[in-house]
C-alpha cells in the first residue's frame, strides 16, 4: 500500500491546504522508490480518482511527468492521454505564471560581432523579488547546429509550448522535453531566372488534423530587369505529421505588401498574422494584416483604421492581445529614446471597423523597437548595451528589469516560455534532442 500512502501525503500537502503551487522535483526520488518496491505495489486506481491522480502530476514540470510515466502502467497511460497532455499545459502554466508571481521567457540572441551563433536561454524571476534577482538555463543545441554557422534570427511561439525558430535551419522545438527538430528543405525553388528576396514565416496548429504547421510567403524577382515577376507571392507550408513541404493553391493578395520590421508573434484564433500596407492609386498608404487561417489554408485581409500618423514617423509593431482572444497593434515614435506608447486593440476579432484605443504608456525608456508583448500590459524592449529589459507600466510608475540577456546586431527575441507534454515525434521519425545547461 506504499503507492497509496505516498499520494495520500501528497494529497495533505499539496491539494487540501491549496497554498501549494507546484509539486518539488525532488519528490520525484521518492516517486523512483516507490516504483523499486513492487511487493506492495497496487494498482492506483483501485484507491484513487484517476481525476485527482491527473490533478497532482499536473503539478510536477515536464521533464519529471516523463520520468513518471515509468513508475507503472496506470500512470504512463494516464500522462500519455492526449485530454491530460493538453489539460496540463493550461493547468501547470497556470500554476507557473500567475499563482506564483513568476515569469518565465524564451530569448535568443547572437551575443558577439564576430560570429552568428546564436544562444537559446530560459529567463525566470520572481515578481516580488526586491533583489530583482534573474536566473537563466541555457538550451544547448544538438551538437551538428552547434557552430557559428548556425544561427536562427526570429522566435514563434509557444503554440501549445512548441516553438518555430527561424533560420539556418529553420527547426521546430520543445525545450521543457528537450526535442529539436530541423525542417527539411523546400522542395520548390525559383528558377534560373528568377530569385527570392524576401521570407515571411508564421507558424500555428491545426485542431482540425491535430498538426503543427509553418506557413511561408515567397516572393520573387527577375534576374534580367530586377523587377517583380508577374504573380509575385508563392506560399508554402510544412505539415509535422508529414514532414514535408508543398505549395499552397492559395496566394496573398498581390495589393498586400509585409513589413520587414521586427515581428511579435502573433497567432490567435487558428490564424497567424503580419503587418502589411497597401499602396492605393492617390498615392496614399494604408496599414492592413494580413491573415493566414492554418486550417483552412486560405489568406485574408484584415482592416485596419488610422491608427498612427505615418510610417515614417511612427512604428506600429503587431501583438496579441490577452495571448488568446484578439490582435493588438502598439503604435510608438521612431525617433527619441524616452517613449508614448498607444495600445490598441482589435474588440471583435471578425469585425474589422472595431478597433480602438485601449490605453496609453507614457515615459517608456525604449531603444529602437519593442520585442516583445506579454499578456495585455508587459512589454520586452532592448537597452543602448543590447540587453533585454522587461516593463510592467501602471498608474503610478513603470516597473523595469534588466534580464541581464544580450544580442548584438539586433538579434534579441523573447516569447513566454510554456511547459508541455506535446512530442515532436511523429511515427517512426525522431527529432533530435537538445540538453539544458543551468546558468547563474
Amino acid at each position: 500500500m506504499l503507492s497509496f500512502c505516498f499520494l495520500f501525503f501528497l494529497i495533505l500537502f499539496f491539494i487540501i491546504p491549496s497554498k501549494s503551487k507546484k509539486i518539488d522535483s525532488s519528490n520525484l526520488s521518492i516517486l523512483c522508490r516507490v516504483r523499486r518496491r513492487k511487493r506492495v505495489m497496487v494498482s492506483m486506481e483501485q484507491h484513487l480518482p484517476r481525476e485527482l491522480v491527473s490533478n497532482i502530476l499536473s503539478r510536477l514540470p515536464a521533464k519529471d511527468l516523463v520520468l513518471c510515466k515509468f513508475v507503472c502502467k496506470s500512470w504512463f497511460d494516464l500522462i500519455s492521454d492526449p485530454h491530460f497532455i493538453t489539460n496540463y499545459y493550461a493547468v501547470y502554466n497556470n500554476l507557473m505564471h500567475l499563482q506564483s508571481q513568476e515569469e518565465h521567457l524564451l530569448a535568443i540572441g547572437r551575443p558577439s560581432l564576430s560570429g552568428l551563433k546564436t544562444y537559446i536561454s530560459i529567463l525566470s524571476w520572481n515578481t516580488n523579488d526586491s533583489k530583482k534577482h534573474v536566473s537563466s538555463a541555457l538550451l544547448n543545441p544538438p551538437e551538428e547546429y552547434n557552430s557559428d554557422h548556425k544561427y536562427w534570427s526570429e522566435i514563434s511561439g509557444p503554440c501549445n509550448g512548441i516553438y518555430f525558430l527561424e533560420g539556418n535551419p529553420n527547426v521546430m522545438m520543445n525545450p521543457s522535453l528537450g526535442q529539436f527538430k530541423a525542417l527539411p528543405e523546400s522542395h520548390f525553388t525559383a528558377s534560373q531566372a528568377t530569385y527570392s528576396l524576401t521570407e515571411y514565416f508564421g507558424f500555428g496548429f491545426d485542431p482540425k488534423t491535430d498538426d503543427y504547421k509553418v506557413v511561408v510567403i515567397k516572393d520573387f524577382w527577375l534576374k534580367e530587369t530586377d523587377e517583380r515577376k508577374l504573380g509575385y507571392w508563392v506560399a508554402e507550408v510544412y505539415s509535422l505529421n508529414s514532414n514535408t513541404w508543398r505549395k499552397l493553391d492559395a496566394s496573398p493578395p498581390l495589393s498586400v505588401e509585409i513589413w520587414g520590421s521586427t515581428r511579435v508573434y502573433t497567432y490567435v484564433n487558428s490564424c497567424c498574422h503580419w503587418w502589411g500596407f497597401v499602396d492605393h492609386e492617390s498615392g496614399r498608404t494604408q496599414d492592413v494584416v494580413l491573415a493566414f487561417d492554418m486550417v483552412n489554408e486560405s489568406f485574408r485581409n484584415i482592416k485596419v483604421l488610422r491608427i498612427r500618423s505615418s510610417s515614417e514617423e511612427e512604428f506600429a509593431t503587431l501583438v496579441p492581445f490577452n495571448e488568446s482572444s484578439t490582435i493588438g497593434a502598439i503604435v510608438y515614435p521612431v525617433r527619441g529614446t524616452e517613449k508614448c506608447l498607444d495600445v490598441w486593440v482589435l474588440k471583435d476579432y471578425w469585425d474589422e471597423d472595431s478597433w480602438v484605443k485601449q490605453y496609453r504608456v507614457t515615459n517608456l525608456q525604449v531603444i529602437d523597437k519593442l520585442v516583445g508583448f506579454i499578456g495585455s500590459n508587459k512589454f520586452l524592449s532592448k537597452d543602448s548595451n543590447e540587453g533585454l529589459v522587461f516593463h510592467e507600466p501602471d498608474e503610478s510608475h513603470n516597473k523595469t528589469r534588466d534580464l541581464n540577456v544580450y544580442g548584438m546586431c539586433a538579434s534579441l527575441r523573447a516569447a513566454t516560455y510554456s511547459e508541455s507534454l506535446v512530442s515532436l515525434q511523429r511515427g517512426n521519425e525522431f527529432g533530435r534532442q537538445f540538453f539544458l545547461c543551468p546558468k547563474s
